[in-house]
């Protein structure tokens, strides 16, 4: 990081965008697509986020470092115009609040050899450096490392939250952000502005940046050909008619739990997470803002299922999740239509193994820590409850 960078960080459009082309050398960010939510995130952190002097830095850093994704990507392209040429298919993606089983189900159904998901490394260096050997790419795995090490120093109780390791598959937010577009930001800051202008924005060309990314990753692992991509984050809450429409051919999962339980779980992971670039966070506040902004993506969600086709999704309970996962992975591969094969099962298996629940930590958090009742979320939530709890 340069001194004077991290002394005096400039949140503005130009102040970024001219960093990014001066580390990279580049000067083509792609598609325009991104101009506008960028702008509008930028606005609402510097007016409303709070940040420390450490968040500021850590904001510049961040937003550089996605600006630098997007150039670097528009770069392989141009040299390597056969990247657009890969043929990637989503067989699922899972769509869900947060804390209901998402990150179990995805994890379990990347690991058979039939599938595949972006790791945690390529989530966070999804471009090969300058002068990396295709397919050798020790330098982001080092640098993913170095990077995770430092979120666990600085929140060590994230790995209770939500557990991760270098090749594990995670959520594709990275692209997201890249777009500026998801529930990231807000999960990250306070920015109240920009998720209002966001709960009614089209982000069409996020999906479009992200079928792109699939490629540019399959293109660099050969191997991958053949193989069908599971996506997961809760980012797609905001937008499930663009991705539908991006993915034609992906079944849209969801899990379901209760929001009484998982409402204030992702509460608390959220308050982790604004805690390390403020230190000004208000726990009753963002217990607000998430209860009413989680319950109007599910209202939206659920109006959405009608105009997309109910076929094209598939529902889990989170109680049936943890008893018979592997029953899950069956009614997902009977819904995309195809037989699990031994193989496929045998690491499905393999994976639960080693991978469940009662391994890690207990995450501690309550409803009234962030100002919420069962009353109100049972009032907020009740369309959603209704059909999918009760």
């Amino acid at each position: 990081m340069d001194d004077a960078v991290a002394a005096t960080p400039t949140l503005t459009f130009e102040a970024l965008t001219d960093e990014a082309r001066r580390r990279t050398g580049l000067d083509d960010f792609g598609s325009a697509g991104f101009v506008e939510p960028m702008q509008m995130l930028l606005k609402s952190i510097r007016e409303e986020a709070r940040l420390s002097e450490m968040g500021r830095i850590i904001q510049f850093e961040n937003i550089v470092n996605l600006l630098s994704i997007r150039l670097s990507t528009t770069e392989a392209i141009k040299r390597h115009p056969e990247i657009l040429d890969e043929k990637v298919t989503v067989a699922a993606t899972i769509v869900a609040l947060h804390r209901t089983g998402s990150t179990l189900t995805h994890r379990m159904l990347s690991s058979a050899p039939s599938m595949t998901a972006m790791s945690w490394w390529e989530c966070q260096y999804p471009v090969p450096l300058p002068g990396e050997v295709r397919g050798h790419p020790v330098e982001r795995r080092q640098l993913s490392q170095e990077k995770l090490d430092m979120w666990l120093q600085a929140m060590p109780d994230l790995m209770s939250i939500h557990p991760m390791s270098l090749d594990q598959p995670d959520e594709e937010t990275t692209i997201m952000e890249a777009a500026f577009c998801g529930l990231s930001p807000e999960s990250f800051l306070r920015v109240p502005s920009y998720a209002k202008w966001s709960a009614q924005a089209d982000h069409s060309h996020a999906y479009e940046d992200l079928r792109t990314t699939l490629k540019f990753l399959q293109w660099q692992v050969p191997s991958r050909r053949g193989r069908s991509w599971v996506l997961k984050t809760p980012s797609h809450l905001p937008s499930p008619a663009a991705l539908a429409k991006a993915f034609p051919e992906t079944l849209i999962v969801m899990t379901h739990r209760d929001p009484l339980k998982t409402t204030p779980s992702f509460c608390s992971m959220s308050y982790t997470l604004q805690t390390m670039q403020s230190n000004d966070v208000d726990p009753l506040e963002l217990g607000a803002h998430w209860s009413k902004r989680l319950a109007r993506l599910m209202d939206r969600l659920l109006e959405a299922r009608a105009q997309i086709g109910e076929d094209r999704f598939l529902d889990l309970r989170y109680e049936d999740l943890i008893a018979d996962p592997l029953g899950a992975a069956r009614k997902v591969y009977a819904r995309i239509g195809r037989d699990m094969t031994v193989a496929d099962e045998a690491a499905m298996r393999a994976w639960l193994a080693v991978n469940g629940r009662d391994s890690r930590p207990s995450h501690q958090y309550s409803l009234a820590q962030f100002g919420l009742s069962a009353d109100q979320l049972k009032s907020d939530f009740a369309a959603y409850r209704q059909r999918f709890i009760l």
